[in-house]
């Protein structure tokens, strides 16, 4: 996701900076040219072999050093930068930043870059809620830094607080949303619903189906991702949380009805991935429910059409996307779908065919509009989600 960005990795001298030997793994794994900055203090805790290793870089330390290239290294590596990420950022380094001094070869850099910044505070407790760092870090915040916000639990110097450099999968994100995409959303509200729902059947038991939320979750980053400001309606999944967006956690299909129909007048795009459950326990929908319910053949009652009632309300300039999943004669009944609910797209796919449906990190699914279809090969969930979002995209007002 990150082929063709330069990726600029500071580090600087904490215990956390361990981590950071990570993230630049990751940023590699993800195409990144990745240059790495280091305080001459985190050199203590890490050696610039190990970043050099990583990378392929030569890991950037002593402004005055004359082993590279005759340009000015400093302002080539700053105007080489798509992104500059400080993890960890030390209470001293961000005191620099955010006034602008410039007294080594990272703080040097990063003054000269004008790309997107964000910076990861890791230290202990006291010094971060310490009012000088806080106010620093507001500096930093109206100068359009990100701030990273720090987790909790036990620090290396044995106090238990806030301060915790976060995992290198969470800074990747980082990375990801402010590098990997043009911003070619913002100002675009989208709202994507993903995920199964339950029907309790009793206090133990409930209906479901397989879905598991990674088509739903995958075009929620994307759509973050491009600068969208996102709103994600899932059910109960096992994905880890995405950030940037608004999450509203449900459970039943009543539940999705709800939250989705009360926040659709405000989208601009509404992008129904969930696999909701078609029926509920007729007996749960009327509170009669007995216990012996359970061990019978209990009458079944239909669930809301959350996309008919969407598309029904659908208001000028609002783009309405679903997903079809079929065993058979796939075209003609998502085709007959997207008439009968009044959608703009709809994405189909056969669950019988290779890669494509539940579970699995690919999809083969083909984008059927109103006037084409457009079959995408098999692919990665995220690829498919940005090809989905590319699509959309043409077709706005």
């Amino acid at each position: 996701m990150l082929k063709g960005k330069t990726i600029v990795l500071g580090v600087t001298g904490g215990i956390a900076a361990y981590k950071a030997a990570s993230l630049a793994s990751l940023l590699v794994k993800q195409h990144a040219d990745v240059q790495v900055l280091m305080t001459e203090n985190a050199t203590k805790f890490i050696t610039p072999i190990t970043f050099e290793q990583l990378t392929g870089n030569k890991a950037l330390v002593d402004t005055f050093d004359r082993n590279f290239q005759s340009s000015v290294e400093h302002i080539a590596v700053a105007d080489r930068a798509d992104f500059v990420l400080i993890a960890p950022a030390t209470a001293n380094v961000i005191a620099k930043l955010a006034h602008g001094l410039a007294d080594d070869m990272l703080t040097t850099t990063v003054l000269a870059c004008d790309c997107p910044k964000a910076i990861a505070p890791a230290m202990n407790t006291k010094m971060y809620e310490n009012p000088v760092t806080q106010d620093n870090l507001a500096a930093l915040r109206r100068y359009g830094w990100e701030v990273v916000e720090p987790a909790s639990g036990r620090l290396a110097c044995g106090a238990v607080g806030k301060g915790k450099l976060p995992e290198p999968e969470a800074l990747l994100e980082t990375c990801l949303h402010g590098a990997a995409h043009e911003k070619d959303f913002k100002g675009l509200r989208v709202l994507v619903t993903a995920g199964p729902t339950q029907e309790p059947l009793d206090p133990v038991r409930y209906l479901t189906n397989h879905s598991s939320g990674r088509m739903g979750y995958a075009i929620a980053r994307a759509a973050a991702r491009r600068g969208a400001e996102v709103t994600l309606v899932s059910g109960q999944v096992n994905l880890p949380r995405p950030g940037y967006m608004e999450i509203v956690d449900i459970t039943t299909a009543q539940d999705m009805f709800e939250a989705v129909t009360s926040r659709a007048p405000d989208m601009d795009i509404i992008i129904k991935a969930a696999a909701v459950a078609d029926y509920r326990p007729a007996a749960v929908a009327d509170n009669k429910m007995k216990k012996s319910d359970a061990d019978l053949s209990i009458p079944l009652a239909r669930t809301q059409d959350i996309l008919g009632t969407l598309g029904k309300a659908k208001r000028p300039g609002q783009f309405l996307c679903g997903f079809s999943m079929e065993t058979e004669n796939m075209l003609a009944n998502s085709r007959a779908k997207l008439r009968k609910k009044n959608l703009d797209m709809i994405a189909a796919n056969n669950l019988k065919v290779s890669g494509a449906g539940f579970g699995g990190d690919t999809n083969v699914i083909t984008l059927i509009t109103p006037d084409s279809e457009m079959q995408l090969p098999l692919m990665s969930k995220d690829a498919a989600a940005d090809a989905m979002l590319d699509e959309i995209k043409k077709r706005l007002p």
